[in-house]
């Protein structure tokens, strides 16, 4: 074995004794050292932003002064690299060898993408830049959370209140496993209400839930995030979805007096594709199958926090196929109105959801593609939160505890 054969192992031992105890700040100069040695010439890290319409360059004091700052993800390739998950070559490669866009992901949360020039290609270098990826994906998600330089970066303008509490008390906007592939995301992503969404995986069970509080105030948000915060104490004790629907009706009422909030609180069994739900005067949720579009009934429950019985909701079923997708969201989707014109409306929404199955896009993308059509249909102004969940059932999936790779 030739000393090039080593650089890749040399390049990832080099950068696992050190990315743990580097700063958010420094991971694109301590990349950049590590990487060159192993024959990538230039390193530099895009981030995604809140919205997803660009990526940002994380500059260190070792990146090119001429590297691009923004980069639009519509209409790039950079862009198309981050869409799709796929590694796509750079339009200018580096002479006498490559560059290539590489796009990071945790798992299946897309962070960003990854501009790497080599003074070398093949396989093995390929394979080399998408390890790569993997890991600075991995280091950015561990050091994003307490990086105020990650919150300046991601955003495009300031944040309320509200919205800072409620980005940081919900669960990442992506989550995949062998089973499922769940996507959410709120808007307008800096001037966030009352809505929040919630989901956790138990075993073979998978939660998801959506709250829509009353106004649209900071109580607003807090009351939301007072639901979602009972939702998972009863949930983890082991309460049904009725029972949780009643502890968070008890606990809203203990702590205010015209405080409401109606919401959606659904379990799937993974092993079967068994849906159970129940609403608290909420819209019920949708089944999408390839291009069709399935509304699923069951008596809604009173809103929770009214005081008229939390604990009496019915609880419906539905049988999923697998490949179905399960689709949550609040009121302000559909019955947001443009400034003198129509609301966007449910049949709409759904068009706009079922125009995707061919290209086959993950939940991230059709999520993502989704919420620029709605905020242009709005001309980029809404008047009331609008919040959407997809989940996919993938399928039964192999048994609990083995290893499985996720498709992207």
């Amino acid at each position: 074995m030739d000393d090039r054969d080593n650089r890749g192992e040399r390049l990832f031992a080099g950068l696992l004794s050190v990315i743990g105890n580097t700063s958010f700040d420094d991971l694109p100069d301590t990349v950049s050292e590590r990487a060159g040695p192993a024959g990538f010439t230039d390193v530099r890290l895009y981030l995604g932003d809140v919205e997803r319409r660009a990526l940002h360059l994380l500059a260190g004091a070792r990146t090119d002064a001429s590297a691009e700052r923004i980069l639009r993800i519509q209409d790039t390739d950079a862009g198309r690299a981050y869409q799709y998950g796929r590694m796509l070559p750079a339009t200018t490669p580096s002479v006498g060898g490559a560059a290539y866009w590489v796009p990071l992901f945790n798992g299946n949360e897309r962070i960003g993408i990854m501009f790497v020039a080599t003074a070398r290609d093949g396989d093995a270098v390929r394979d080399q830049a998408r390890g790569l990826a993997a890991l600075v994906a991995l280091a950015i998600s561990t050091k994003r959370g307490h990086s105020d330089t990650y919150a300046h970066l991601n955003r495009t303008q300031p944040m309320n209140v509200a919205a800072e509490a409620q980005w940081h008390l919900m669960p990442p906007r992506t989550y995949t496993d062998s089973r499922v592939a769940i996507c959410a995301t709120l808007e307008p992503s800096y001037w966030i209400g009352g809505d929040a969404y919630d989901y956790a995986t138990a075993g073979p069970q998978v939660h998801l839930s959506i709250f829509d509080a009353m106004g649209h105030d900071t109580a607003a948000g807090q009351t939301a995030a007072l639901a979602v915060a009972a939702s998972r104490s009863a949930r983890r004790r082991g309460a049904g979805i009725a029972e949780t629907g009643d502890a968070i009706e008890k606990e809203l009422n203990r702590v205010y007096d015209d405080r409401y909030v109606t919401a959606l609180l659904i379990s799937l069994d993974t092993r079967s594709g068994l849906l159970r739900w129940a609403s608290f005067g909420h819209h019920p949720p949708l089944v999408l199958r390839g291009e069709n579009a399935l509304r699923l009934q069951c008596e809604p429950a009173y809103p929770l926090g009214t005081g008229l019985g939390g604990g009496q909701a019915a609880v419906c079923r539905h049988q999923l196929q697998p490949g179905d997708r399960v689709v949550l969201y609040t009121d302000g989707i559909t019955e947001a109105r443009r400034a003198h014109g129509s609301e966007f409306g449910l049949d709409r929404f759904i068009s706009v959801l079922t125009q995707y199955p061919a290209a086959r896009l993950s939940p991230q993308e059709t999520v993502r593609r989704f919420v620029h059509t709605f905020l242009d249909y709005h001309h980029g102004h809404l008047q009331d939160d609008a919040t959407v969940l997809l989940c996919d059932w993938l399928g039964p999936g192999p048994p609990l505890g083995t290893v499985s790779i996720a498709c992207r």
